[in-house]
């Protein structure tokens, strides 16, 4: 019987430590998508070196995690409500990486824009790219704090959020199109925007992924593709 008892403790640190893991490494993604939409502000190629930089550790935390949970699924061979577990952390991680990976995408536009300045041609300033980044950083933060609490009802708010991004994507779009209309000087930093304009805008997606695993965590519904409908009765049976 203590020896069962041990095994389940031994186990349940496993679990929570591969959780806490992930949020490490959430936190570390937190910390450069910030600094990349600082560096894409300010053209500031320190900052989006250092950004660049960090993708190699948030490489190598994906890499661990892979191997932890495929230790415990090998190991524990876990079933129900820790098998979901496993399977929304292994997930997670993905998403948690390609942000890092999008993160790193609006550090080379930084730099882009930086190297591409030229005499007299002002280059396109979109605020709505500032505001979007805002937006997905606090998607971000906010889903990872649903997946620390496992709060079905925050991880629903995320998922309705990533709506206004996509939004703003298209209106940024617009804006751009029409400085290039205007002044033809503008057009390759104007692509270079865009393509971070729609990093940003797939880093709302994959916060929006991470809120979904975190529902899927909690009650086994696979919310994906699924309608407002669907999102609402699971936060009514949270």
């Amino acid at each position: 019987m203590a020896t069962g008892e041990h095994s389940s403790k031994q186990y349940d640190h496993e679990l929570e430590s591969i959780r806490s893991r992930v949020l490490q490494m959430g936190g570390l993604v937190e910390a450069q998508l910030k600094l990349a939409i600082e560096a894409f502000d300010t053209e500031d190629v320190a900052r989006a070196d250092e950004v660049i930089a960090a993708d190699r550790r948030v490489n190598e935390l994906e890499v661990e995690l892979d191997r932890a949970v495929n230790n415990v699924i090998a190991r524990r061979q876990p079933t129900a409500s820790d098998l979901r577990l496993i399977m929304g952390v292994a997930k997670t991680i993905v998403d948690i990486e390609r942000i890092g990976d999008e993160a790193t995408k609006i550090a080379r536009v930084a730099r882009w824009l930086h190297e591409k300045k030229v005499p007299n041609v002002r280059l396109p300033r979109v605020p709505d790219v500032h505001a979007c980044g805002t937006i997905v950083t606090s998607m971000l933060r906010g889903s990872l704090d649903s997946f620390a609490r496992l709060d079905v009802a925050a991880a629903a708010g995320i998922i309705r959020d990533d709506r206004g991004v996509d939004e703003r994507f298209r209106a940024i779009l617009r804006q751009l199109i029409t400085f290039m209309m205007e002044d033809p000087r503008t057009i390759s930093a104007s692509i270079d925007i865009i393509w971070a304009a729609k990093a940003i805008e797939r880093i709302g997606d994959h916060a929006k992924n991470i809120a979904e695993h975190v529902i899927f965590i909690a009650q086994g519904e696979d919310i994906r593709h699924a309608g407002p409908e669907a999102l609402a009765q699971a936060v009514r049976e949270a």
